[in-house]
């Protein structure tokens, strides 16, 4: 028996999630959605799905997993639309930056026995410096070499994030677990602060009265810090993500903003030596982050632990996801 995944929103995520599920059709059967019938046609040639549903609820009614591939302000309204219509045990996943804010949601307008689990996908390295946007972004290996981060509310039943994990899996990612708040702690530091930078860093030299000149001679630290994928999801998603994430982004503001001041100190001041401590440690930082971004070899990197990060609250609901499944296997060794 295959397993119904609907993909709602077929864009680079979406649509990379399909080419990926392509090689485990007999484990697996594909539903796509957009509200751009043209991107699903598209996706669908592109064999990422195996059939277009436009309709959200009838989208929805037969699928074991929802995976909401949409912008944060697109997923309480999506949400809504479809929840009478699940099916029991019905899983929705999500990959927005913001999973607190997304499992309020799920618990305000899921009905029983309907379940919330969040996503947070982790690029293949090859791709990080692709300009392509989309679903022409839509790549089979996109997650491979990768993480999938896992997060749940408490209480949520253990078939639910087994099935996440077994998703991740299928996808070509390492799956690992933590929780809501410390996951968009890590969105926030690796997503949003430098989208928030770089629409700062753009305001400031576009509101220069000598802008006309200055976009002449713009190169390459301008287009490499001003990435075009910075508004891929539209001005309204980054802002919702960012208040739904306040908390953290805020602090990371601050922390920014006084990196800044110190720059701004040793510029005023001459201070040659501390100037070129910052810039040569912020240098290092950088290189260390992408030669072990790169490999991808995490467990090496933790010195020898033998799992990944995994929060305390997690490694007790994997002990429980065992025990629940325990009966299961016993009770088919039986039956053999």
């Amino acid at each position: 028996m295959t397993v119904q995944i609907t993909i709602i929103g077929l864009g680079q995520v979406g649509t990379s999630v399909g080419l990926a599920l392509a090689a485990h059709t007999d484990q697996v059967t594909r539903l796509g959605n957009d509200i751009q019938p043209g991107i699903a046609q598209k996706a669908l040639k592109l064999g990422a799905i195996d059939k277009v549903q436009y309709n959200l609820p009838s989208a929805v009614a037969k699928a074991d997993i929802i995976f909401l591939a949409l912008p944060l302000d697109q997923i309480h309204a999506t949400i809504k639309i479809i929840a009478q219509d699940l099916k029991v045990d019905a899983v929705v996943m999500d990959t927005a930056p913001a999973k607190a804010t997304v499992a309020a949601w799920a618990e305000e307008l899921l009905p029983e026995k309907r379940h919330y689990v969040g996503l947070t996908p982790v690029f293949n390295p090859l791709y990080l410096h692709e300009q392509a946007q989309g679903i022409e972004a839509a790549r089979a290996d996109l997650f491979q070499k990768g993480l999938m981060a896992i997060a749940a509310p408490s209480g949520t039943a253990g078939e639910a994030v087994k099935l996440a994990a077994d998703l991740a899996t299928l996808l070509g990612a390492q799956p690992f677990f933590v929780d809501l708040a410390e996951v968009d702690g890590m969105m926030a530091s690796a997503h949003l602060l430098p989208q928030l930078s770089a629409a700062a860093l753009v305001n400031t030299l576009t509101g220069q009265p000598g802008w006309p000149d200055i976009r002449k001679v713009t190169g390459r630290p301008f287009a490499s810090a001003t990435d075009q994928t910075i508004f891929q999801d539209g001005a309204a998603a980054l802002r919702e993500a960012a208040l739904h994430n306040r908390e953290n982004v805020v602090r990371l503001l601050d922390q920014l903003i006084a990196n800044l001041t110190a720059l701004r100190t040793d510029i005023a001041q001459e201070d040659a030596d501390d100037l070129k401590s910052h810039l040569e440690t912020a240098r290092e930082g950088q290189l260390k982050w992408w030669q072990e971004r790169s490999a991808g070899d995490w467990l090496s990197v933790e010195r020898g632990r033998s799992e990944m990060p995994t929060s305390r609250i997690w490694k007790q609901q994997l002990g429980i996801l065992s025990k629940l499944f325990e009966p299961k296997r016993r009770s088919e060794e039986k039956k053999k």
